[in-house]
């Protein structure tokens, strides 16, 4: 009799989960996910006019709205994997990741390259490659990078880095008028704005059966060291790139500012300094020793801070290498009238409040924009030696003390010459022994903005309602560059500008960059990417309909070349 019961109680807890009127368990259908409730409008204000447009690009732009939610939870997978590629965190499996996109995008060719041995002596992180045919005569050159910086305050994100959660944007210390941002590593730098074009591309194709225009896309696991594969996979392949037409970057909005066509690149450079008691002949010379010495003992790491203290002025800000701001080309009376003129329009509180800093060095806007786009910098990223252990104790007098080193700097400056300067300095210091040694580099770049491509990013700027700066000059410009620009990017290895490492060959390609959306806190804590909008800036709906109308406008110009029959061969 027990045994009875206890059997008949098993059947109704196991038909609890899906049973006959006879008893026999039946299939259960699997649990739905749950809907993201994404609103593809959010509280935008700004609209689109879509009356001259072709029903091809309203049905995508129908496609998107419909498919938002899959859309975030593309960009949300992505994020959940890390990236990082200082550490070589979960690189390979990015890669493979990335490759994987692009064979659901339906591209002919898709391929992981191992590229080795860099220029500068490192090991390259892979390269993935895609070709996609889709018999048009145009071909758009797509560049992304899949490696985001590490993690460095994990206590100071409002939501795991990893986890691609999606908050208010008062939640996150961002903008309240925003109801949904994604927070994660890569949010906005870069795999928001990417994942925004791979899904706008996706769209076209699911809507129309094909894209107006075939795409090389090429990936890269190293912009966070001076995109070091790159320069070996764009060196050593130019073959592969070189049936492109044009190249299309990917961007966003510049919140309340303005808009503008992006493609120029400042030059970059990344040094090491290494001080070490062995090339000192004082302190320790072998290893590091116990604190107690120090009584007694040199410190090799007292000695790097002077000499670090030597290499910049009082203010904390200006180097004091001699010569450094040697080369610099003049601003023209031109940029400067419309630095003056954005000046009197630009918000520094909320500007700082994107960026993540309490202040700017100086409190006039005119001064922060022109350091913004025509200024240098020396920067510390990092130093270390010794006793690391936060929290910790432990007496340790170190042996060797490094610090990294980012200098950026604009045309007409070069850094085979900053290097000889920055040697120079250090022997006429007395600082002979520190060893300097470069990392990496990518020379400035300029672009032409007449041309095709730029036109079609500023009739997606007109149609979208996004305020936008006209080029001051059409041609060789760094006009478009500022803190919220492209900044630094390889941009040397395509353009068709000029640019700056002379021993270098570009592919000369046109480039142009913009799109709709935002995002913030770039390589900080609380990265992130605006999923609905606010006023006049879009989210992630309208970012994607912004790249599905790039496409369709550069499809339609008519003085490009046709595509090389070599495309797929």
């Amino acid at each position: 009799m027990q045994n009875r019961f206890l059997s008949a109680l098993l059947l109704t807890a196991v038909c609890l989960s899906g049973c006959t009127k006879s008893g026999t368990k039946q299939a259960v259908s699997p649990r739905a996910t749950p809907k993201l409730g994404i609103r593809p409008y959010g509280d935008e204000t700004v609209k689109i006019d879509t009356s001259k447009m072709p029903e091809a690009e309203k049905k995508a732009f129908a496609y998107i709205d419909q498919h938002i939610d899959e859309h975030v939870e593309n960009l949300q997978k992505w994020i959940q994997q890390p990236s990082i590629s200082n550490s070589g965190e979960g690189i390979p499996e990015s890669a493979e990741m990335v490759k994987g996109f692009f064979d659901k995008l339906g591209c002919q060719q898709t391929r992981i390259f191992d590229v080795g041995v860099t220029k500068w002596g490192q090991n390259g992180n892979p390269v993935v490659y895609a070709s996609c045919n889709e018999g048009a005569p145009k071909t758009l050159l797509i560049y992304w990078m899949y490696d985001t910086m590490p993690v460095t305050q994990p206590d100071l994100w409002v939501a795991p880095p990893f986890e691609g959660r999606l908050v208010d944007g008062q939640t996150a210390g961002i903008d309240p008028g925003y109801k949904k941002v994604l927070i994660g590593r890569g949010a906005t730098n870069s795999k928001g704005p990417e994942m925004t074009q791979l899904n706008a591309f996706m769209a076209i194709k699911a809507a129309n059966g094909k894209l107006p225009v075939n795409l090389i896309i090429v990936a890269e696991g190293d912009e966070e060291r001076m995109s070091m594969g790159l320069n070996k996979f764009v060196t050593t392949h130019p073959e592969l790139l070189k049936p492109a037409t044009a190249m299309l970057m990917f961007g966003g909005q510049n919140g309340a500012r303005p808009a503008s066509v992006m493609g120029a690149s400042e030059g970059l450079m990344y040094i090491e300094l290494t001080t070490t008691g062995t090339a000192w002949g004082r302190g320790p010379t072998v290893s590091d020793i116990h604190g107690i010495f120090k009584r007694s003992v040199d410190s090799p790491a007292w000695r790097h801070i002077l000499m670090l203290a030597s290499l910049i002025k009082a203010d904390g800000n200006t180097p004091a290498i001699a010569g450094f701001n040697d080369n610099i080309k003049p601003i023209t009376p031109e940029a400067d009238e419309r630095m003056k003129k954005a000046a009197a329009k630009t918000d520094l509180k909320k500007m700082a409040d994107s960026v993540g800093v309490a202040r700017f060095i100086s409190d006039d806007p005119y001064t922060v924009l022109k350091m913004s786009s025509f200024g240098t910098a020396f920067n510390i990223d990092g130093i270390w030696g010794g006793n690391m252990y936060a929290g910790g104790s432990g007496a340790i007098l170190p042996n060797k003390i490094t610090s990294k080193h980012s200098i950026r700097y604009i045309p007409d400056m070069n850094s085979e010459d900053l290097l000889k300067k920055i040697r120079a300095h250090l022997d006429k210091h007395g600082f002979k022994d520190v060893q300097v040694k470069l990392i990496g580099d990518q020379p400035w770049s300029t672009m032409d903005f007449d041309t095709d491509v730029a036109h079609s990013v500023e009739q997606m700027f007109d149609k979208f309602g996004i305020p936008w700066n006209p080029p001051l000059s059409k041609t060789n410009t760094m006009d478009a560059m500022d803190t919220e620009g492209a900044g630094a990017w390889p941009g040397y290895l395509f353009t068709n500008g000029k640019q700056g490492d002379p021993g270098t060959v570009p592919l000369g390609l046109q480039i142009a960059g913009g799109s709709a959306g935002y995002g913030g806190r770039a390589h900080a804590a609380n990265e992130y990417w605006v999923i609905e909008g606010s006023g006049k800036v879009y989210g992630m709906a309208g970012a994607e309909k912004s790249i599905v109308d790039e496409l369709y406008n550069y499809a339609a110009m008519q003085s490009a070349p046709g595509t090389p029959t070599a495309l797929l061969k």
